[in-house]
């Protein structure tokens, strides 16, 4: 009769599995739903998800996300854009100093550009709530990588923003190289509604 508490225990533990599993899975099926929708509408501003920069010159991927900002601008969807992120120790600029010059530089006026830090995803959103709530800008667009647009989504809703996914349709982050970032951030989002996206500072988008 000893092996009866250790065949429960497996069991035990085998459902624990199975339902993390199963968790993760349906996580992992929303990160990829909503990084294929598209839907932008008229909003109060546009929210640039940070991303690296070196020596103020955007990366590949901040660039992406900047030009698709830049579109929906043009577009009239928002007479605002905010760029977030921080700067890693030794840099000169910050992301969202990155992203403003890159616009500036494309025709749109500084008095158009807001600019907050952060050092992740839910800093580079929290650290922008007040300047939008300044502009009565409740209702953002969401300009990030495709795989991070649920996390970002989420964030923006947890802070009480009214968001509405735009992932650029250009990042350079594309085909398989993607299944890393679709599993990490399925993971953080896992994670986030457990723990709190506040408590995610491991975790970088890109």
């Amino acid at each position: 009769m000893l092996f009866a508490p250790i065949r429960l225990a497996i069991r035990i533990a085998l459902l624990v599995f199975l339902g993390i599993v199963g968790y993760f899975s349906v996580t992992l099926v929303q990160v990829w739903l909503t990084s294929r929708q598209y839907d932008p509408r008229p909003a109060g501003a546009i929210l640039v998800m940070g991303a690296a920069e070196y020596k103020g010159v955007p990366s590949l991927d901040l660039a992406a996300r900047l030009d698709e900002a830049l579109t929906l601008y043009q577009h009239g969807y928002a007479r605002l854009i905010v760029v977030t992120g921080g700067k890693e120790p030794g840099d000169v600029y910050t992301e969202a100093q990155a992203g403003a010059r890159y616009l500036q530089r494309r025709g749109v006026p500084a008095g158009d550009i807001l600019q907050s830090g952060g050092g992740d995803s839910y800093g580079n959103i929290s650290e922008a709530v007040p300047e939008l709530r300044a502009h009565g800008a409740r209702t953002v667009l969401i300009t990030t990588d495709p795989f991070h647009e649920y996390r970002s989504m989420a964030i923006a809703s947890e802070l009480k923003l009214l968001p509405s996914p735009t992932p650029t349709q250009t990042s350079p982050i594309s085909g398989w190289a993607t299944v890393t970032y679709f599993m990490k951030e399925a993971a953080g989002a896992a994670l986030g509604r457990i723990v709190g996206y506040n408590h995610l500072e491991w975790l970088h988008a890109a």
